[in-house]
């Protein structure tokens, strides 16, 4: 049986491409922002484009960062893509303006410190040891980037959390910054996977396999 994917659609995202994307791997996949379905089923997608806190306002109404919060809770697979990796920590900070993310990570999403933004186009990534969503992937494979700002620390110990340990994807643009995070059922990428051809097309592939 084909695990069941949802991409929340909250009113952010490029949420066909990913649609097409993921079904290629295999996945039986459904764009909605039905709760129930949203829940149930065995990998939520989380995308977004844009600002951070016009994405956290429409999750917010729609009531995204409790159905996220309830799958955690549960141990269920959430994948965050782009600024639906960005909302997930604290806070992010835009042009001076504080805006609240889900919290489900400590820290602030802020501009990177590089003379030339936005990040737009392909670069490398450091993957973490023991990645399962870089596995089979090499050192030198490039994925595509289009943002500003990004999470350029990382604070969580596996003592202050309630999932599992983190694994850790970095990459480089003016200053390290993070390109992905593992982190037991919650993963993300800074990247659009469904942008960046075969090895975006592996990553989900690895993604929808775990779950």
């Amino acid at each position: 049986m084909s695990p069941r994917v949802t991409i929340l659609d909250y009113g952010s995202g490029n949420l066909r491409s990913a649609q097409r994307a993921l079904e290629r791997t295999g996945a039986e996949v459904t764009v909605t922002a039905d709760r129930e379905v949203a829940t149930e089923c065995d990998g939520l997608v989380v995308p977004g484009v844009g600002a951070f806190a016009a994405c956290m306002a429409g999750l917010t109404a729609a009531r995204g960062d409790r159905i996220i919060d309830q799958r955690l809770a549960g141990g269920r697979p959430v994948l965050g893509i782009c600024v639906g990796m960005q909302i997930l920590f604290d806070e992010g900070v835009e042009f001076g303006v504080q805006a609240a993310g889900c919290g489900e990570w400590p820290g602030a999403v802020t501009q990177l410190p590089a003379p030339v933004l936005p990040h737009m186009g392909w670069n490398t990534v450091e993957a973490g040891a023991g990645s399962v969503l870089f596995d089979g992937l090499d050192a030198d494979t490039r994925f595509y980037f289009v943002h500003s700002y990004a999470a350029q620390s990382w604070d969580l110990d596996s003592d202050g959390s309630r999932l599992a340990p983190a694994i850790t994807t970095w990459a480089e643009h003016g200053g390290p910054f993070l390109a992905a995070v593992e982190n037991g059922p919650l993963s993300a990428t800074q990247f659009h996977p469904e942008k960046s051809g075969d090895a975006g097309a592996q990553l989900l592939e690895n993604w929808v396999r775990s779950l």
